[in-house]
């Protein structure tokens, strides 16, 4: 039977539209997920648009749902355990996960708040592990106020980093300090004393001006590009003390990585902000809004029933 799933369209407005797709058949390592939730990335949007993911095929990474079916081989959860995973063509009423790309939800954590960890909250867990954090270090966090940047802002002041969040306009940084962040500025305006780490997810000029404010010995960790701008550096300014300006990307399985974070956040450690919620009916209207920068956190859609 044919299931239901927001695909890549490039004749739609969004580029995507609400479709039927057939009913996907699970390898030996795979679980079968009735989904009821998915969260759109602001690179979903940007997958759509650039060809990344091919006209027709399911868009999206992000799910959670109930598991109906359980892997041949044995490895994963039971029928019947609800899960957040991290998988291609995640936005469909049922999805295939391997095992490893899963974990179970915590009976305290609301299914719209967990599906918000996968891709930002595994972006900004690896990102500030591959950086060295560590107590102590001075941490610069671009678009703090989006879903990448608040899990950011949270990991790092947990690990007793000094955290400054950098935010477009003083709206965006409301509600930052609360959550961590040591120093909220808009733009870079009034930093000069050098940083440990950045994870910047503007990129463009601010790129660049985060890479003129590293330490020597830092990291700059690339993990978005949402200004869309070139990031022109000056002759010379990577000649200098030793320092690292690092492309980032998910690519090995999350399961391990969504079962610390979903365990933080059902104790109350890490906030899950939802910026925007509804049917997956209107998914043209979400991504409107992720594209206007008018969501601080995360954008849930509904998964509604056929």
């Amino acid at each position: 039977m044919p299931v239901r799933a927001l695909v890549v369209d490039p004749s739609a407005p969004v580029a995507v539209r609400l479709s039927q797709v057939p009913e996907p058949e699970a390898a030996p390592g795979e679980v079968l997920v009735d989904v009821t939730h998915v969260s759109l990335n602001y690179g979903d949007l940007n997958d759509a648009r650039s060809g990344r993911v091919p006209a027709g095929a399911v868009l999206g990474s992000d799910a959670v749902g109930v598991v109906v079916r359980t892997a041949a081989d044995g490895s994963g959860p039971a029928v019947g355990s609800r899960v957040v995973a991290l998988t291609s063509g995640a936005f469909a009423e049922r999805v295939a996960v391997h095992a490893s790309a899963l974990a179970e939800v915590p009976k305290e954590l609301e299914p719209a708040r967990a599906v918000g960890l996968p891709v930002a909250g595994v972006a900004a867990l690896r990102s500030l592990r591959n950086a060295g954090l560590d107590a102590g270090k001075r941490v610069l966090i671009t678009g703090a106020s989006g879903g990448v940047g608040r899990f950011a802002v949270q990991l790092a002041a947990r690990a007793g980093a000094h955290v400054i969040a950098s935010v477009g306009s003083a709206a965006r940084g409301e509600g930052l300090g609360e959550i961590g962040a040591d120093e909220v500025l808009i733009g870079l305006d009034g930093l000069e004393e050098a940083v440990d780490i950045v994870i910047d997810g503007v990129g463009g000029p601010q790129l660049v001006a985060a890479w003129n404010l590293l330490a020597p010995g830092g990291s700059v960790q690339s993990v978005g590009w949402t200004s869309g701008e070139p990031a022109v550096f000056p002759p010379y300014a990577t000649v200098g003390p030793a320092k690292s300006l690092t492309s980032f990307v998910i690519d090995s399985p999350a399961g391990a990585d969504l079962a610390v974070l979903t365990e933080l956040a059902a104790q109350g450690d890490l906030a899950v902000e939802i910026g925007w919620q509804g049917s997956w009916e209107r998914f043209d209207e979400a991504a409107d809004a992720l594209r206007g920068r008018r969501v601080s956190g995360k954008a849930v859609l509904e998964v509604s029933p056929s």
